[in-house]
């Protein structure tokens, strides 16, 4: 039987002394040149990997508070997205096996998920195109909401409102990556509120089948609220990741706001799943620091920030100057006014595109010309 881990006394060190020795052909590989108690701190990951995590999580936190800049100043219509769950998100992305087709992972995302795609790589103003609803937006062509990405290049399928439809989604992409052969796996994220939807449930079930397992990562990231309903009072599981027992899946519940614990605990269920074929289940607390949406007004909120806490313990340990991190967060706040500014020359859909993209080759979309 699987089990849970208390997410009340699950630290850093804890996490870490359970840990499989870290592959040497793996980014997180050990320094060398770091102080014996900075290794220990930080899991053995190499500086290099430590300041690449910094990196991306300060690049995801500017541009989604450009994107909250952009609605609030009346040039889109709606904002929803990831302010909390940085730590979380860049480390999954890093994780990802990337590219198209079964040879590689697919991932099924939600909403909140601007993190993982700046890790895997989307330039800014592919977000900002999408958010300012401009024909040039490579996601949706200027059609849907604020973070519904779509990325065929990288198995990323399209991030969509109704909740955790892509769960079972995702077990349709792990059967024929099953069969395929090519130990690529199917990642799919969501929130706390969500798992109440049947389509959750689903997925525990087929995923766990015996003799039919399939190669899929089934995560949480649990901010304890659901839009303006609080996670206390709604379950009656002690954790989420509670239900994974009853599908002798392996489980964990994380401390999705550390980073360092976040990428040790993909990364140990990742290489577990390519191993077996078999599902994992991962329960990431994390923060919602802007609010559900802008519907709430995107206003900030208390919590732990993921991204200033990692910053001051890299400055701590002296892998990072406080200029070399202000330099970092003054980098991407240009980027994404020059984004903006791009996006504010470039076209909206126009009225004849709506039937684009309904089916392959846009046959029969337009159903007044039957």
């Amino acid at each position: 039987m699987a089990s849970t881990k208390n997410s009340a006394s699950t630290t850093r060190q804890k996490v870490l002394k359970n840990k499989a020795k870290l592959s040497t052909n793996n980014k997180a590989t050990t320094s060398t040149s770091a102080p014996k108690s900075s290794k220990s701190l930080f899991g053995g990951l190499s500086k290099e990997l430590l300041l690449q995590i910094h990196d991306l999580m300060v690049k995801s936190r500017v541009l989604e508070e450009r994107l909250i800049k952009i609605y609030r100043s009346g040039e889109s219509y709606f904002w929803i997205g990831g302010t909390g769950e940085e730590a979380w998100g860049v480390c999954l992305g890093l994780l990802a096996r990337k590219g198209q087709g079964l040879k590689y992972d697919f991932m099924h995302l939600h909403y909140r998920c601007t993190p993982t795609l700046i890790a895997m790589g989307m330039p800014m103003i592919d977000s900002i195109r999408l958010m300012m609803n401009r024909s040039t937006d490579t996601s949706t062509g200027g059609r849907n909401f604020s973070n519904h990405y779509c990325f065929p290049k990288w198995n990323v399928a399209p991030v969509t409102s109704p909740l955790e439809v892509q769960y079972p989604i995702a077990c349709g992409t792990a059967h024929s990556q099953k069969r395929a052969g090519h130990g690529a796996i199917s990642i799919v994220t969501g929130g706390d509120a969500g798992t109440a939807e049947g389509d959750f449930a689903s997925s525990l079930i087929w995923s766990s089948r015996k003799g039919n397992e399939l190669p899929v990562l089934i995560t949480v990231q649990n901010n304890k609220w659901g839009i303006s309903t609080s996670y206390d009072g709604q379950h009656g599981e002690t954790h989420i990741a509670d239900r994974a027992k009853a599908f002798n899946m392996p489980a964990k519940v994380i401390n999705g706001n550390d980073p360092v614990e976040t990428y040790l605990a993909i990364k140990e269920s990742i290489d577990y799943i390519r191993k077996t074929g078999k599902p994992a289940f991962i329960e990431a607390h994390v923060s919602r620091l802007n609010g559900h949406s802008s519907a709430t007004g995107a206003n900030r909120e208390p919590g732990i920030d993921c991204v200033q806490q990692f910053e001051k313990e890299l400055i701590d340990a002296k892998f990072l100057t406080k200029d070399q991190a202000q330099s970092i967060w003054d980098k991407y706040e240009e980027e994404g006014i020059r984004a903006t500014e791009q996006a504010r020359t470039e076209p909206v859909p126009t009225a004849e595109s709506i039937w684009d993209h309904t089916y392959a080759g846009s046959e029969n979309a337009d159903w007044r010309k039957f």
